[in-house]
């Protein structure tokens, strides 16, 4: 199997418009998920401090490919690839398997100290499996997304990958869609007998993965515009009823002297404020719902100042506009016209 996947990577790689071709167990935000349980760093193997991690079994290549960056220490070298090919679980093994670890791991586990070269043991097998003596950090990858995007990026363990199951990944500078046919003759060459399944994006799988949140956002996004208008055009009917009601002591004002500025600071300060007064309730209110919510959001947080704010400057433009026009047109009545107003 192990010769197989590296006939398949060269003869891929080789491929105009690919750049590189790496394998995994499972492709990542694919849904696929494996897990292991270590002993906890520092303790002993024999402890029952047991925690659980994510796994990934990863092909050469892997973290140019995926573009996740080394941070630390080194990659798996095909020795050690090699290597793992020909253990077999039922062998006794002397040595810690190498492996590179994420961020995450390192804050979890070794946050004050240097964590290229640590051992930790694996749980205890059961069985008729010989006692594995652990893993040894050579490397340290940056954190990303395994399972899902909604998924919590947990401490992380990447392992050479040995004779099980693989889905290969192509990072290609054309459209890959266009690569599936080259990548098909390419596989049959290797051996007619193989069948390609699961031929997809990276950018299709997560639009799979956002379709049922995309399609609530869309509704929430509709309904929420739909009542946004309501909202403004009853704040701009009930403040344009209120200063129209007023006309009447706006000529009074004005036949007794005032100017038409004073007319349009009063009746724009008084519905100002009951605005202001409304959109600090209307905040508020907010603030204690979208909490309820938090689970439908992605990218966004509850209470996001950017979308409060921009609610609220555009209540206030509309309450601006609901109480300006009217009022910038009740000034321009002739007085003695708003005296006899009814």
């Amino acid at each position: 199997v192990r010769r197989l996947y590296h006939e398949l990577q060269e003869n891929l790689s080789s491929l105009p418009g690919v750049r590189s071709v790496s394998y995994s167990w499972v492709t990542l935000l694919s849904g696929g998920h494996l897990a292991t349980m270590i002993h906890r760093p520092g303790t002993t193997v024999g402890s029952n401090d047991r925690v659980n991690v994510d796994m990934m079994e990863i092909g050469p290549n892997f973290f140019a490919t995926m573009r996740i960056p080394l941070l630390a220490g080194r990659d798996l070298s095909t020795a050690e690839y090699d290597a793992a090919a020909r253990t077999s679980p039922f062998e006794a093994v002397k040595a810690p398997a190498p492996v590179v670890v994420n961020q995450s791991f390192v804050e979890t586990y070794f946050s004050k100290q240097n964590p290229l070269g640590q051992i930790f043991g694996d749980s205890l097998p059961d069985g008729p499996f010989h006692a594995f003596p652990g893993y040894q950090i050579v490397g340290v990858a940056g954190n990303t997304k395994y399972e899902s995007l909604r998924s919590e990026i947990r401490p992380a363990i990447y392992a050479a990958a040995s004779d099980g199951g693989a889905s290969f990944e192509l990072r290609t500078s054309v459209d890959p869609g266009s690569l599936v046919t080259a990548v098909r003759k390419t596989v049959n060459s290797v051996d007619g007998n193989l069948a390609m399944v699961g031929i997809d994006t990276q950018k299709g799988e997560i639009s799979r993965l956002l379709s049922d949140d995309r399609m609530v956002a869309e509704l929430s996004s509709f309904f929420g515009l739909l009542a946004l208008v309501l909202a403004c055009m009853g704040l701009y009917g009930l403040l344009s009823y209120e200063v129209t009601r007023r006309t009447r002591e706006i000529g009074i004002r004005m036949a007794i002297g005032a100017q038409a500025g004073n007319v349009i600071r009063l009746v724009l300060g008084q519905a100002v404020g009951v605005a202001a007064l409304g959109a600090v309730v209307g905040m508020a209110s907010s603030l204690g719902v979208t909490r309820v919510l938090k689970s439908l959001l992605y990218g966004v947080k509850p209470g996001d100042p950017a979308t409060l704010i921009g609610a609220f400057f555009l209540l206030a433009l509309v309450a601006l506009g609901a109480c300006l026009i009217p009022a910038r047109r009740a000034t321009k009545v002739d007085p003695l016209v708003a005296l006899r107003y009814e």
